[in-house]
């Protein structure tokens, strides 16, 4: 997870979070994209491609003015999407380490590396569709993505191969949502995934200015989150808190992407509160 503790740092410095009109134009200092492609030469032509990509990074930028400037939302721009990339990947690893197999090798003959490209890019590009609006962002996303993953994947496969890759990823995508019912392990890969990016820093925005209400207390109070091999399942996520308030994250959010995402059998979470003593989120609370 060291790249996801990289990115947290990031986040916490401010990079990415409150884009104004003058950083959306300095592409050169854009944030770049990093991910364990590990021996996938294809997945790192593509993040090589999506770090070039001037058009792909303005929509981010324009994802979190919308996010962060207008609705007080958390992040949902680049560094949002490493982070989610990230745990996606690690999630599609632990499991085919322990020979679970990604529905696109079982239905379509496909590689484990190709599944970690369908899980990758819809990991960066499930959220496009905030950049025209919050509501229904989801169904936004399809018909933005759908040019893009095209573009990114052209000469990388062949026609019949990438065709299958679009129609696996635009069904991550759409998954996401609430009651998106996947049908794939790497869509609902994607859907838990998102749902842990909570960690300290990173669900703070709304809190810190000054809204507050169950969602932002219990955004705050989550500390960490571990992804690690499991012993009874194949996956131990481990979320400590420093505040009780941080169980409703748990059950609200991570809790309802976990449900119904095909991973439930595979996936364990103990949530515990750090320390000794729990952390007084709010000193005062008037209606």
């Amino acid at each position: 997870m060291e790249d996801k503790r990289t990115t947290d740092k990031e986040a916490q410095s401010g990079q990415a979070m409150e884009p104004s009109s003058s950083d959306i134009l300095k592409l050169e200092q854009r944030f770049l994209i990093r991910v364990p492609a590990r021996h996938n030469p294809r997945l790192q032509k593509i993040i090589d491609r999506i770090n070039a990509d001037d058009e792909l990074y303005t929509l981010w930028q324009v994802i979190n003015v919308n996010a962060v400037k207008r609705l007080g939302m958390s992040d949902h721009g680049p560094v949002h999407v490493q982070i989610v990339t990230n745990i996606a990947l690690k999630l599609l690893r632990l499991l085919a380490d322990r020979s679970v197999q990604p529905t696109s090798v079982v239905d379509y003959s496909l590689a484990i590396e190709d599944a970690e490209v369908i899980v990758a890019l819809a990991a960066l590009l499930h959220d496009l569709g905030m950049s025209i609006h919050r509501a229904d962002h989801e169904l936004y996303s399809l018909f933005l993505a759908r040019p893009k993953i095209k573009e990114l994947l052209d000469g990388v496969y062949e026609v019949p191969i990438r065709t299958i890759l679009v129609s696996e990823i635009l069904h991550a995508i759409i998954s996401h949502r609430a009651n998106g019912q996947p049908l794939t392990l790497e869509a609902g890969i994607v859907r838990v995934a998102d749902a842990l990016d909570m960690e300290e820093g990173r669900s703070r925005i709304p809190f810190q200015a000054g809204k507050i209400n169950i969602h932002s207390v219990s955004a705050a109070a989550i500390e960490k989150i571990s992804i690690e091999p499991g012993e009874g399942k194949p996956i131990r996520i481990v979320v400590e808190m420093s505040n009780s308030a941080g169980i409703f994250q748990v059950e609200e959010l991570l809790k309802n992407k976990l449900e119904g995402s095909g991973l439930e059998t595979y996936v364990e979470v103990d949530a515990s509160i750090k320390g000794e003593a729990e952390k007084k989120l709010i000193h005062t609370f008037r209606i």
